[in-house]
């Protein structure tokens, strides 16, 4: 039976979470379909902006995402602290931009005046929009409903997406995901490098360091940890570029490529060349839950009253 997601979220121990999304039905969802022809590779554009757009509303950061033929890999960090500091107009604005409220809501952006009683009914509202704007399902929810519709009215048809989630607990969890979800399209063998890496967020921050920026959809690269540090992901944007791209190497039966310990962010987080690897291409079929060493894993349990530690004997034998 599949863990409700209120029992695979934990702020207090990871604002980091890997989410998979898949289409239920067997029809491809984007790309093209072998057995007819047809190609939906339009509907990559759907989820790609689709995505992004959640991204500047919701108080959840896109780290990395990949979209592919029948499911989009997504990396979020939920930025609930964000949400907590919004003024109750701003929370209503952002709001309305994905429903349409009610008429209090609509009432109140217009500056026009409430009532005591419809001051207290918006209130209500208010809490209850401030934290779905910090809420991983509600985030998934928008984006799934929306694609599923447009999908379900080109096809003349019905179905709906599933959505896994993991808790990322500490940084070798998290750089191994990040790549595991960019290098998607490299181990599907549809793309061949990074750089060609349609809808995919490597693809999009490649593009932006030529021009030496970072693309504002995505959450940036803040360098390695320091005293005051920045929100942002704990690496250097040109040295995961780099990791990435030898990797993309080393996966691909038709190029060489090699791994040694002297990469930044694999000597920082003390992981095996070799090990790397098996995280970069098998992250979804090794860990079926929350992924961290150990000292991370117990914390995350304790907080969620659980009394296993899934996943903890391949954390130890591939983070450690």
């Amino acid at each position: 039976m599949a863990t409700a997601r209120k029992r695979q979220i934990s702020l207090t121990d990871t604002k980091y979470y890997h989410c998979i999304s898949r289409c239920v039905r067997r029809a491809f969802l984007c790309g093209e379909d072998k057995f007819t022809g047809k190609s939906y590779e339009h509907r990559r554009d759907w989820v790609e902006e689709k995505l992004l757009m959640l991204g500047s509303v919701f108080c959840i950061d896109i780290c990395a995402y990949a979209v592919m033929n029948n499911h989009t890999h997504i990396v979020l960090y939920v930025d609930d602290k964000k949400a907590k500091r919004l003024s109750d107009k701003a929370v209503v604005i952002r709001w309305h931009k994905l429903f349409k409220g009610n008429w209090i809501s609509q009432k109140y952006i217009e500056d026009e005046p409430l009532s005591e009683s419809e001051q207290l009914i918006l209130n209500e509202h208010v809490a209850k929009y401030r934290e779905r704007l910090a809420d991983i399902s509600w985030f998934m929810r928008v984006l799934n409903e929306d694609i599923a519709r447009r999908a379900n009215k080109e096809d003349n048809c019905t179905g709906r997406f599933w959505v896994k989630s993991q808790a990322l607990l500490d940084e070798a969890a998290l750089a191994a995901c990040l790549a595991y979800v960019d290098l998607n399209p490299i181990r599907a063998k549809i793309a061949a490098t990074p750089e060609t890496s349609d809808y995919t967020s490597i693809k999009k921050r490649i593009d932006h360091a030529k021009l030496g920026k970072q693309p504002k959809s995505l959450l940036r690269f803040a360098g390695s940890p320091r005293k005051h540090m920045p929100k942002g992901l704990p690496f250097e944007l040109k040295s995961y570029i780099e990791l990435v791209e030898l990797t993309g190497q080393c996966i691909r039966v038709d190029k060489r490529g090699y791994i040694n310990e002297a990469q930044p962010i694999l000597s920082r987080l003390n992981i095996e060349p070799e090990n790397w690897i098996k995280l970069t291409t098998q992250f979804s079929r090794v860990f079926h839950g929350a992924v961290g060493r150990e000292r991370t894993i117990t914390t995350y349990c304790e907080t969620l009253q659980k009394r296993r530690r899934t996943n903890l004997t391949n954390c130890e034998r591939l983070l450690a």
